[in-house]
């Protein structure tokens, strides 16, 4: 038989970034509104991401410490399965490039490994190497 689930609520107070607009619409236009992993162009699916978080005080909402993902590789940015070095190479972590698993870890992951990602065509957006080099480390020490 089939048992209906309870529904419970709560209220709960949240925390709203208000400056987290603005960084996506400065990061979707210095990447042309494409992930920098895989080059999907389709809005709904891209996130702004930090390099440094945004809870880090190093974390600014700056398009140099911004990076245009789809949310895949957003996902796995943020979880360190992915990293970039500072000279803007992909890196898979090991034990992903071990595992077989589907077409989107083969395909949409493990194939970018040593890529390099798409850069901002202007200079002055792209990825602050310093910031990219913190974040490496983070994801070398994870992995």
């Amino acid at each position: 038989s089939i048992v209906d689930p309870v529904r419970k609520y709560i209220t709960a107070e949240v925390r709203i970034r208000v400056h987290q607009q603005m960084f996506r619409e400065v990061v979707m236009k210095a990447y042309n509104c494409q992930c920098a992993f895989c080059s999907i162009r389709h809005l709904p699916l891209l996130d702004a991401a930090h390099i440094i978080p945004d809870n880090d005080d190093r974390g600014t909402p700056v398009v140099i410490n911004g990076l245009s993902l789809c949310k895949i590789h957003h996902a796995a940015f943020d979880s360190n399965m992915m990293g970039i070095t500072p000279d803007y190479q992909i890196k898979v972590a090991t034990k992903l490039l071990e595992e077989i698993d589907g077409p989107m870890l083969k395909h949409g992951i493990k194939e970018l490994n040593n890529h390099l990602i798409v850069l901002p065509k202007k200079e002055n957006m792209r990825p602050d190497k310093e910031r990219l080099s913190i974040r490496y480390e983070s994801f070398r020490k994870a992995s």
